[in-house]
């Protein structure tokens, strides 16, 4: 079976889900610095969402270290599903978290900067971390769902 770049086991995947933990990290960081963030549901589900995905990539990104590190890749057809349903629904639910962060904080910065205090500008660059750990985690899970019907 050909290595597919992306998929787990590979240099590509690990580098992706490090990638995917160090945006969720920064996300839920930036999100936390501002004090007021549990004032809004979109931004305590932000803060949760952040909570799942951060041991989730991190984990598979250990994974994939070592699997780079001994140079066999884990193919097993029951482990690759759970990795692929794991990865679809946390993406799903960035995507979601992301999504709802950044309307909100569109809304509060054009409500006359009533609602918003200074912090907003640190909401907005966490609504970005959580798009770009949206965006790699829809990449590992793509590469990971082309990869289930070679097995």
């Amino acid at each position: 079976m050909a290595e597919l770049p992306g998929s787990v086991g590979t240099c590509a995947s690990f580098c992706l889900r490090l990638g995917q933990t160090i945006f969720s990290s920064a996300s839920l960081l930036f999100m936390s610095m501002g004090v007021g963030f549990y004032n809004y549901t979109a931004f305590c589900y932000m803060v949760t969402i952040m909570g799942l995905v951060i041991p989730w990539s991190f984990t598979l990104a250990m994974v994939d270290g070592y699997s780079v590190m001994v140079k066999r890749l884990t193919r097993q057809p029951g482990i690759l599903i759970i990795i692929v349903v794991g990865d679809w629904v946390l993406s799903i639910l960035t995507l979601a978290a992301a999504c709802s962060t950044a309307s909100v904080v569109d809304v509060l910065l054009y409500s006359n900067g009533l609602y918003c205090p200074k912090v907003c500008s640190r909401y907005q660059v966490s609504a970005a971390m959580a798009f770009l750990s949206w965006f790699c985690s829809s990449a590992t899970s793509l590469f990971n769902l082309w990869l289930i019907p070679s097995l």
